[in-house]
C-alpha cells in the first residue's frame, strides 16, 4: 500500500456528503488504501447529481449534462485511475439550443468549433474579436488547469504546485484577472448588443450563478468553451446516477463505506485539529461521536460553518457571512407522451420569455430532454426537466408556500406549451422542487444550488481553498474552485485527494 499507512495502521478519513465531490474523494482515497466512511443524510447518492423515480420515469433532481468524459477530462482521468468503466454517453450536439426574447429560431452551440464559430458570426455579427479573446484565454487556462494546479493556495505545498503548472503561455491571462465579461464587451464596443448580452447572460448564470456583467473573465472563457471538441458536454445512458453508482461501486470494491441516512450533526475539533464527526442514524436515532484522521466536507461552505459551530474560525465565518446572497432553483418535473416532443429537439434548450426581465423566476428556463431509449423514460414517453434559478428568500417564511409552488409550476408548463405540445392527453406527471424541496433533500443550507458565484472577489485565486483553517479538515463540492457541475467538484476532490496524500498522515497524525 503507498505511505498513507504506518505498520497496518491506516489514517481514517470520514467524509460529509455523498454528492459527486464527496464520492470521488472517498473512492480515490480507498482506492490508495485509506479507511474512508462517507456519511449522507439522504436516501440515494449524488446529492443535486441524483435521480428519483414516478409511474416508471426517470428524473435527474438537478445536473443533467456531463464534462470532462474525453480522454484527459476529469471524469476519464479519475475513472482510469480507480480501474472502472466510464458510464456510456453520448455527446451533446448542440450542447444547447438558446432561444432568446420574441425569436423562433435559436442559437445553437455546437460542439464543432468551425460550426461554432460560423453560428455565432451569424447570430453576433462584428463580435468575432471578442470570441477569439475567450478562445486564447480557454486555452491557455485550460492547459494550466491540466497541470492540476491548486486554486488558491494555502501552505508552501499548494503553492509549489501552483508554481509548477505555470508556464509562459499562463501568463497571457494575467492582464485579465481582474476583468469581468461586461468589461471585456465594453473594451469590444459590444456592451450595447442586446442579443449578445442577453445570449451571456443566460449562458453564465448556468455556470458562474451571476451575469455577464459580474462574471470573471477568466472563468467565464472556461464556461463558454468547454462545450467544443476537443472538450464537450454528454449526456448520460440510464441517469445521472449512473455516475455516483459506479463510485459508489469502486468505493466499496476498495473498503470504504457508504452509510445513507446518517446526519453528521456537527464537526470536533481540538486544538486547532479535526478529531472526528457526531453522528446520527435517522432510523434508530441514535448518536455518536466517530474518530477521524481526516474530515472531507462536500457541503457548501454556509453548511460547513454550521457544522463547526463555536469551532468555526472567526475569520472564516465573517467571510462567508459577507458572501452575496446564493441562488435557488425551481424545478419542473413532466413526464410526457413522445408526442408532446417536436421532432428534432435538442436534449438541452434554454428559454427567456421577457427582454426586459432578469435571468430567473421563470422568466427563463433551462430545459432537459430525454432520448428515445436513454433510459429516463418508457417506450413512446420522454421527460422534460425545467428549470429558473428563484430568490431564496421568496421561498422562505411564507403562509402560501403550496399556492407559490402551484403559481410557479403552472407558469412554467404555460412557458414550455410554446414549443412543446403539453395538453392535459400529454402530461402523465407532474411534479416541482424548490429551494425547500433541495433543502430538505440535500440538506444544503436553504436548499443553495450552484455554488458560490463566480464574480472577481470569489472564482479562482480569490475563492474559498480546499484547506480550510482548521487542520486536516477539507471542503470539496461547488463551493470551491472551478465550483461547477460533477467536473468542478471532481477537480476539487482531486485537489484534496493530492493534498491529504502529500502529507503521508498516520492515524496518529
Amino acid at each position: 500500500m503507498p505511505g498513507n499507512r504506518i505498520g497496518s495502521i491506516r489514517s481514517r478519513v470520514i467524509i460529509i456528503g455523498a454528492g459527486i465531490g464527496g464520492l470521488t474523494a472517498g473512492a480515490l482515497l480507498a482506492h490508495k488504501g485509506y479507511s474512508v466512511l462517507i456519511l449522507d443524510q439522504a436516501i440515494v447518492p449524488g446529492g443535486c447529481a441524483s435521480t428519483f423515480k414516478r409511474k416508471g420515469f426517470t428524473f435527474d433532481v438537478g445536473a443533467t449534462q456531463v464534462a470532462g468524459l474525453e480522454p484527459g477530462g476529469i471524469h476519464h482521468r479519475i475513472f482510469s485511475e480507480l480501474e472502472i468503466d466510464l458510464p456510456e454517453a453520448t455527446p451533446c450536439d448542440p450542447a444547447c439550443a438558446v432561444y432568446l426574447p420574441g425569436e423562433d429560431t435559436p442559437i445553437n452551440v455546437w460542439r464543432d468549433p468551425q460550426k461554432w464559430q460560423e453560428e455565432r458570426s451569424r447570430q453576433f455579427p462584428g463580435s468575432e474579436p471578442f470570441w477569439e479573446l475567450i478562445a486564447a484565454l480557454f486555452k491557455a487556462s485550460w492547459e494550466f488547469q491540466g497541470r492540476d494546479p491548486v486554486l488558491p493556495p494555502r501552505n508552501i505545498w499548494d503553492l509549489w504546485q501552483l508554481t509548477k503548472a505555470i508556464r509562459s503561455s499562463t501568463f497571457v491571462t494575467v492582464p485579465y484577472t481582474l476583468f469581468t465579461v461586461g468589461d471585456a464587451l465594453r473594451a469590444y464596443g459590444l456592451i450595447e448588443d442586446s442579443r449578445l448580452k442577453t445570449f451571456l447572460d443566460l449562458q453564465l448564470k448556468l455556470y458562474s450563478q451571476v451575469s455577464a456583467e459580474e462574471t470573471a473573465l477568466l472563468y467565464a472563457a472556461t464556461a463558454l468553451s468547454v462545450s467544443q471538441l476537443p472538450q464537450g458536454l454528454f449526456h448520460l445512458q440510464g441517469s445521472m446516477q449512473t455516475l455516483s453508482d459506479r463510485l459508489v461501486s469502486a468505493l466499496e470494491r476498495d473498503g470504504g463505506k457508504l452509510l445513507m441516512r446518517h446526519t453528521v450533526e456537527s464537526i470536533k475539533v481540538e486544538k486547532g485539529k479535526v478529531t472526528g464527526v457526531v453522528i446520527r442514524n435517522q432510523k434508530t436515532d441514535e448518536v455518536w461521536t466517530e474518530h477521524a484522521d481526516h474530515v472531507v466536507a462536500n457541503v457548501t461552505v454556509q453548511n460547513l460553518v454550521q457544522l463547526l459551530g463555536k469551532k468555526a474560525p472567526h475569520g472564516y465565518k465573517q467571510r462567508v457571512q459577507k458572501l452575496p446572497p446564493a441562488s435557488g432553483a425551481f424545478v419542473v418535473y413532466l413526464g410526457v407522451d413522445e408526442s408532446a416532443i417536436p421532432v428534432g429537439c435538442p436534449p438541452h434548450l434554454q428559454f427567456m420569455y421577457d427582454a426586459n426581465g432578469p435571468v430567473g423566476e421563470n422568466n427563463s428556463l433551462f430545459v432537459s430532454v430525454s432520448r428515445p431509449g436513454d433510459g429516463r423514460a418508457p417506450t413512446g414517453k420522454a421527460t422534460i426537466i425545467a428549470s429558473s434559478f428563484v430568490n431564496l428568500d421568496k421561498w422562505w417564511g411564507i403562509d402560501d408556500y403550496e399556492e407559490l409552488k402551484e403559481h410557479y409550476t403552472n407558469e412554467a408548463i404555460a412557458h414550455l406549451a410554446k414549443f412543446f405540445y403539453l395538453k392535459p392527453e400529454t402530461i402523465i406527471h407532474v411534479e416541482a422542487a424548490t429551494p425547500r424541496t433541495f433543502e430538505r433533500y440535500t440538506a444544503r443550507d436553504r436548499g443553495i444550488v450552484g455554488g458560490i458565484g463566480q464574480r472577481l472577489s470569489t472564482f479562482g485565486p480569490f475563492g474559498f481553498a480546499n484547506r480550510t483553517p482548521i487542520k486536516h479538515l477539507w471542503l470539496v463540492g461547488d463551493s470551491t474552485h472551478p465550483g461547477e457541475g460533477t467536473a468542478g467538484v471532481s477537480y476539487s476532490a482531486l485537489t484534496v485527494v493530492r493534498q491529504i496524500e502529500s502529507q503521508k498522515t498516520s492515524s496518529v497524525g
